[in-house]
């Protein structure tokens, strides 16, 4: 089973920066995808930034060109760099996992969710 630990959420004012955190650990044999998601009050949860095993990179539309994602160098940590930050960014942000924990068994996993709220 695959666990994700996110860290880094919290309250910042427009224009701020954050940094979160996701860390995968258990038992797995490969991470395809590793990302971001989010889900404010009364909307559907939505792509914040994903990446692949492979190296691609895709971003949801509202935050392409603030966020950066990264992995870390043993490809089980992503990290989100938030710049530029809008209070309509404010949401929980959810940390995401799919793959397999052995040749057959596929896993799509989810964190507890960390809060970013921007607001002056």
């Amino acid at each position: 089973q695959v666990q994700l630990v996110e860290s880094g959420g919290g309250l910042v004012e427009p224009g701020g920066s954050l940094r979160l955190s996701c860390s995968a650990s258990g038992s797995f044999y490969t991470i395809n995808a590793m990302g971001w998601y989010r889900q404010a009050p009364g909307n559907e949860r939505e792509l914040v930034a994903v990446v692949t095993s492979g190296g691609s990179y895709n971003y949801g539309d509202s935050v392409k060109g603030r966020f950066t994602i990264s992995r870390g160098d043993a490809k089980d940590t992503v990290y989100l760099e938030m710049n530029s930050l809008k209070p309509e960014d404010t949401a929980v942000y959810y940390c995401n996992a799919r793959g397999y924990s052995d040749y057959v068994s596929a896993y799509d996993e989810w964190g507890q969710g960390t809060q970013v709220t921007v607001t002056s």
